[in-house]
């Protein structure tokens, strides 16, 4: 019998043990370990941070979830994984032995990276729930008592469709309020272009993004590093188009959302020769480690290259469809390890996405994410924002209750009309 311990109980680790226990039947033991004991639906997060959704709307508690399918969990942080001696080593000082090991962590959070930012610092975040729980109670003090707010992404970010998705929530929940005249509000990114995404712009994102954000009276500052934030006022260093100091800013505030750039958990980029210099595991095609061949990595964690080099540091997004794919790969790989038979599945690198604009919505398809592309198409509609409120709802009752199909494969490929991809990497 073989023991796969999965780490991390993300939008990756769910359906990595969900898949892992209908592939491999009960002859071999699964375990997950995360360092909470709830799930969080991260991409519901901007609505949890002006108030339409609740905490318990968008988590739920991981055990009973797992335990329904004869999954074990572990609900400790990790101090440091002991790759050569394959096992875990846990907060409370016991082992946990594995005989495979899939890392789906996700990021941390390096606010560091930029003195005075980050949810113990001056900005907000939406990257968690805590965090997003914790901005929306800065929102009730800011509705109090209006002024300019700052929202976008540092420098090193790679997340950025969740900055745009909260930049319009946050103006159509202030246009509900009849507050919005009183907000000035500026877009603060490290793209050298709005609607670069990280992915050197899909389609006409560009114009599209401009549009809407000229549409709703909202100014913007590409090619950012913002250097330091101070109570009410952030510093900003325009670059020009060769990475060269531009124009400094000295812009104030009373909110401001800054999503920061990523890097790898402290017990992951620990490991010797597992990752990157960022922390992020590197992965051959198959989602292996290419130190340790019984790690496999997903998602977030795993290191992609920038999809371009930019003024500013920019990194390439994962999205949802993406680390589905990983997860699936990496589950047909460790089910052929254990009946003697090569690895042979890949992730795809085709990015994917919904993202709600509070009364509408946008989407894109970058087939592969690295152009050139087969398929580069973006667009927006209300049905977008449909589209998202209804995958919220699906995703969270297909996690609860155990399910190990492919949710974007059958549901986000469905909405926009796709019905099959099958470019890798």
């Amino acid at each position: 019998m073989a023991h796969i311990v999965v780490l991390g109980a993300g939008t990756g680790g769910m359906p990595a043990a969900y898949e892992l226990r209908e592939k491999l039947g009960k002859q071999h033991r699964v375990t997950v370990v995360n360092a909470v004991d709830y799930f969080q639906f991260v991409p519901s997060n901007p609505w949890l941070a002006v108030g339409w959704r609740e905490r318990k709307d968008i988590t739920f508690p991981i055990r009973p979830a797992l335990e329904r399918k004869g999954i074990e969990f572990v609900a400790q942080p990790v101090k440091r994984i002991d790759a050569a001696g394959n096992a875990l080593e846990l907060a409370d000082g016991n082992r946990l032995a594995y005989d495979y090991l899939v890392i789906t962590t996700g990021p941390k959070l390096a606010f560091e990276e930029v003195p005075g930012s980050g949810p113990e610092g001056h900005t907000q975040s939406i990257c968690t729930v805590d965090h997003a729980d914790k901005a929306y109670g800065q929102y009730q003090d800011f509705l109090a008592n209006p002024g300019p707010a700052i929202i976008g992404a540092m420098p090193g970010a790679s997340c950025f469709g969740p900055a745009y998705e909260f930049a319009f929530i946050f103006t159509r929940d202030l246009e509900k309020r009849k507050l919005r005249n009183k907000v000035p509000m500026t877009f603060v990114t490290s793209e050298p272009y709005i609607g670069h995404l990280g992915l050197g712009g899909v389609g006409d994102s560009k114009g599209m993004l401009e549009s809407e954000l000229r549409n709703h009276d909202i100014k913007w500052i590409c090619n950012a590093k913002v250097t330091k934030v101070e109570a009410g006022k952030m510093f900003v260093t325009e670059m020009d188009d060769s990475g060269q100091p531009k124009k400094e800013h000295e812009l104030p505030f009373r909110y401001s959302m800054m999503l920061p750039a990523f890097k790898g958990v402290d017990a992951v980029a620990g490991v010797e020769g597992l990752c990157n210099p960022r922390g992020f595991v590197i992965v051959d095609e198959h989602q292996r480690s290419k130190k340790y061949p019984n790690i496999f990595s997903a998602g977030v964690c795993i290191a992609i290259p920038p999809v371009e080099a930019t003024p500013v540091a920019t990194g390439a997004p994962k999205t949802g469809y993406m680390i589905e794919t990983m997860v699936t790969a990496i589950v047909h790989n460790i089910a052929n390890e254990l009946e003697g038979k090569p690895a042979d599945a890949s992730g795809s690198w085709n990015a994917i996405c919904l993202a709600d604009m509070g009364d509408t919505g946008m989407a894109f398809v970058a087939l592969p994410q690295i152009p050139p592309r087969n398929v580069n198409w973006f667009s927006k509609g209300k049905w977008v924002h449909m589209a998202k409120i209804a995958f919220e709802k699906y995703f969270l009752y297909k996690m609860k209750n155990g399910s190990s199909e492919p949710i974007y494969e059958k549901y986000v490929l469905k909405a926009l009309g796709i019905t099959r991809l099958t470019e890798r990497r």
